[in-house]
Parts: C-alpha cells; structure tokens; sequence
C-alpha cells in the first residue's frame, strides 16, 4: 500500500458531490420550466418565489459537501504528504465516505431527521479520529 491511496476515498467524495450538483442542477431547471421558480429567483436567492422542497435539499446539501468534506480533504493530503498515510487512515478515509453517501441518500430520499443527524454526527466522529491519528502521528515521529 502507498501514500496516494488515499486519492480514491478523496475521488470517491469528489464524485458523490458531483452526483448531487448534478441533480441540484437538473431539479433548478426543471422547477423553472415548471414555472415553480421564476428564473430572476437565482440571481440573488431573494423574492416572492422559493425553491420546491426537493431542489431545496439538493441545494443545501450541496453545501453541506463544502463543509466537513473540506477537513475530510486536508486530513487526507497531510496523511500522504507526512507519510501517516496507511491502513488505518485508508480505512477511517473509506468509512468517512461510506458514511457520507449514507447522510446523502438519508437528506435527499427520506429526510428522516434522527437517522440523518446519526449520519451526520457520526462522519463527525470519524473525522475527528482521523485528526487525532494525524496529531497522534506526528506527535510521536521521531
């Protein structure tokens, strides 16, 4: 196993962000064809009109992929650029993705809140684990 396996979980969560801009686009277009939204709406967000609930959702979890990701992203680069790169952060990386398409699926299908905010919450926890891996790693390199 190199360093720069960790590139895969990395595209994996690159893919799964464009799946959801995809459908978030696709669903704007849609909902201004439909007349559900007047186009003028984007410009600024603002207006009489507001996005169908499930565009809505794509859109803000859209976002959500900018947020935590961005950490799951660095964590990543550190651990191959330090070396700290191996098995364990290979497998923290895989579960930080499984976790993630899980939170999506769950926000863009059943939007159940208890299961969404376990999801959620726990991406967190991995996240955190690979942090103290990198921290733990560095701290007692020689």
């Amino acid at each position: 196993m190199t360093q720069l396996e960790l590139i895969y979980p990395m595209a994996a969560m690159v893919l799964l962000t464009t799946i959801v801009l995809y459908r978030m686009v696709r669903g704007r277009f849609a909902a201004v064809r439909s007349g559900a939204v007047d186009a003028r709406f984007y410009k600024t967000h603002q207006g009489d009109n507001t996005e169908p609930r499930e565009v809505a959702q794509h859109a803000r979890h859209f976002t959500n992929l900018f947020e935590n990701p961005v950490l799951f992203y660095v964590a990543c680069v550190v651990a191959m650029v330090s070396g700290l790169g191996g098995m364990p952060m290979l497998v923290l990386a895989w579960l930080f993705v499984a976790i993630r398409i899980a939170h999506a699926v769950i926000h863009l299908t059943s939007n159940r809140i208890p299961q969404r905010i376990a999801a959620y919450a726990s991406s967190w926890t991995v996240l955190a684990a690979m942090w103290l891996w990198l921290v733990y790693g560095v701290a007692t390199a020689p």
